[in-house]
C-alpha cells in the first residue's frame, strides 16, 4: 500500500471514530479513561500535537471542538454527568498523579 492510500485510511478511521464518539455522547470520558486509558480530550490533545509538528497551530478549545462537534463547554452542560466515587476511584488507581 502507497503512502497515499495508507494516509487516506487513517484519515477515514479517525473521522469515523469522532462521528462514533458524537453520536455516543452517553459514553462519558472517565469510562473511557478508566476501560481504554484515553478519552476524547486525549485525541482532541493528539490532534493538536499532530498539527504542530505539521506546522500548523491549533488552540486545544478549537482541538476540542473538531472531536466533540462543538465548543467543550457546551458538550459539559449537555452531556457530562458527574462522575461516581466508584468511576473516580478506578481513574485514580490506573493514572496516579494524573
Amino acid at each position: 500500500m502507497d503512502q497515499a492510500t495508507r494516509t487516506e485510511l487513517e484519515a477515514a478511521a479517525f473521522r469515523r471514530l469522532v462521528q462514533h464518539l458524537r453520536e455516543r455522547s452517553d459514553v462519558q470520558n472517565i469510562d473511557m479513561m478508566n476501560l481504554a486509558g484515553f478519552c476524547r480530550n486525549c485525541l482532541s490533545r493528539w490532534y493538536r500535537e499532530a498539527a504542530v509538528e505539521h506546522g500548523v497551530a491549533i488552540a486545544d478549545p478549537e482541538a476540542r471542538e473538531i472531536v466533540y462537534g462543538m465548543p467543550y463547554k457546551e458538550w459539559q452542560a449537555k452531556h457530562q454527568q458527574e462522575a461516581t466515587a466508584e468511576q473516580k476511584a478506578k481513574f485514580a488507581k490506573a493514572n496516579p498523579g494524573h
